[in-house]
């Protein structure tokens, strides 16, 4: 890769584009490198047993002498769920509000972190990175405390929004700074990255004051108790869970660890504010009457280890959902996410739980985070950016954007449209991609990072579609010939469960086939010989193709 001019200026996505979640994005220039952001993806129904997925950062790793920091714009998983696995190969301070740095705090503790200095930022503060300046500027989203970033580079201002909405009246924050948005614009931008999760979506988005007064209504009308599922960083909205089941004369009772732990944390830096016995712990919900319980819990994304769903399978710990409960999805699916999200809704109404959310049309029971396509236009506006980069969405979202961004002036040419691992290269006389960085997904799987490939996933998919059967082959390890009757047994293959006649078949060819081939082979070559035999024969049979898996046993 050639080096990087001295009025130069790299910007490598390493997530984020192309997909909702994982988002990160490297600023390069010739001695300092800072980070934007360092997110989980959540896993597609397809990638059976995943817990998330993070960023190849082999990029960052041979260039780590020049990492001076990580800017977080806010505490989203989405945003900062990858720092625990980053920070121990990649160490650098990490900027971020104070709701954010409490969010990573518990992050670190968990993954028992030490020794990363955290710097607490404010709508004020200015970060000195070597060739690289970094502004904070205020932000109205979901959460409270988000930022954008203005970049001051040796190629000109760039601005990071981060993800952001206009919101007059936001829960707990303040304002996005349309003031500061325009001041960088008449000093001039190069290069604007903006927010592009609802690009496609025409108009505004509403206020997040419309959902506590939904909630509470809820909780003022619901006969028995009421489950509140949303995201456990979203400070904010359990504020608002709070302030109506005060209202309601109803008791809080969060569940869920990641849940219980960032109410905790927000409660110690006064984010969550309640009079004394409104928050209780989950244990005590029995001891009150229903209409005065509401528990607020993680999965309104369908997740299967979260609190709502085990609750709507019926093996929580706590809480058993019955009939007269009120369940609210405060959340929106995140895309591909759909059907595991309808499939926790189909098992709370099966249970005889109401169920509120808003595909179902309950009103304002959540409002998105970010802008809409006319909020979008008016930072557009206001930036004037000489260059334009889409980020955070999936291909049509940032698409979406471009459109956006010719129709407010930006020339054809300096809208550009890249994927993660672009190294796209900017200087004063121009930006083009460069070169491409990898940008593969790294998937973690309970304590395994990285060690799970496509390979294994595509057989955790095989076997969750066509179920396994084992075949038993015992032979003489001196002479390699086979001392006893094959032995076959399945499991998730319907052929072989329903059929015991089609087992005995298939001990039966096995049989024959070995008996076939009178000259011994060694186990390795067998053990090729059986897979081949009994695919093609279970095929034949069923014109199915479990995966099978044979075990030579040398006695």
């Amino acid at each position: 890769m050639s080096s990087i001019p001295a009025d130069g200026l790299r910007v490598v996505p390493l997530g984020g584009l192309g997909e909702i979640g994982r988002n990160m994005m490297v600023f390069e220039t010739r001695d300092d490198i800072v980070v934007v952001d360092a997110g989980i993806l959540f896993p597609s129904e397809e990638m059976h047993g995943i817990d998330y997925i993070i960023q190849d950062v082999t990029y960052l790793l041979e260039r780590r002498e020049k990492l001076r920091a990580y800017l977080i714009t806010h505490g989203h998983e989405d945003h900062i769920g990858a720092l625990p696995h980053l920070l121990p190969d990649l160490p650098a301070p990490i900027y971020a509000s104070r709701l954010a740095q409490g969010l990573i705090g518990v992050k670190l503790r968990n993954a028992n972190i030490r020794g990363i200095e955290q710097i607490q930022v404010t709508e004020d503060t200015v970060v000195d990175c070597g060739s690289i300046t970094a502004e904070y500027f205020p932000v109205a989203h979901s959460i409270p405390d988000a930022m954008g970033i203005a970049l001051r580079t040796p190629a000109g201002i760039v601005i990071h929004t981060g993800d952001f909405k206009i919101d007059h009246t936001p829960v707990m924050s303040v304002p996005t700074d349309l003031n500061r948005l325009a001041l960088y614009g008449e000093e001039g931008v190069q290069l604007l990255c903006s927010d592009s999760t609802y690009a496609d979506t025409p108009g505004h988005t509403e206020s997040e004051l419309s959902v506590g007064e939904a909630l509470e209504h809820v909780m003022l009308t619901a006969p028995g108790r009421v489950i509140i599922a949303t995201f456990a960083s979203q400070i904010a909205r359990v504020q608002q869970i709070v302030d109506g089941a005060e209202h309601a004369g109803r008791t809080v009772f969060p569940t869920g660890r990641s849940m219980v732990q960032n109410v905790k944390m927000a409660r110690e830096l006064n984010y969550i504010q309640s009079p004394a016995g409104v928050i209780r712990d989950i244990g005590q919900h029995e001891n009150f009457p229903d209409e005065d319980v509401v528990i607020v819990c993680t999965g309104g994304q369908g997740e299967p280890m979260s609190a709502l769903a085990r609750m709507s399978m019926g093996d929580h710990r706590d809480v058993r959902i019955k009939s007269g409960d009120t369940v609210v999805m405060s959340s929106n699916p995140i895309p591909g996410n759909e059907s595991a999200v309808n499939r926790t809704i189909d098992n709370l109404f099966r249970v005889g739980a109401e169920v509120r959310y808003a595909q179902g049309g309950a009103a304002n029971v959540h409002v998105r985070g970010h802008a809409a396509q006319e909020e979008l236009k008016t930072v557009l506006g206001l930036v004037k950016p000489r260059h334009f980069i889409p980020v955070h969405g999936e291909h049509r979202h940032l698409a979406a954007h471009v459109k956006l961004a010719q129709a407010m002036g930006v020339a054809p040419e300096n809208t550009h449209l890249l994927r993660d691992g672009a190294v796209f290269e900017l200087t004063p006389r121009g930006g083009a991609v460069v070169d491409e960085a990898s940008a593969a997904y790294v998937f973690v799987d309970g304590m395994s990072v990285g060690d799970v490939d496509h390979t294994v996933l595509r057989d955790r998919q095989h076997l969750a579609t066509d179920g396994v059967v084992v075949v038993v082959v015992t032979v003489d390890h001196e002479t390699g010939a086979v001392v006893a009757d094959p032995d076959v047994v399945s499991r998730g293959f319907t052929g072989l469960d329903e059929s015991p006649a089609l087992r005995d078949r298939t001990a039966e060819a096995l049989h024959e086939m070995l008996a076939r081939d009178s000259h011994p082979v060694e186990a390795a070559a067998l053990h090729e010989i059986v897979k081949d035999e009994i695919s093609r024969f279970l095929y034949r049979e069923t014109r199915q193709r479990p995966m099978v898996l044979p075990v030579v046993v040398e006695v």
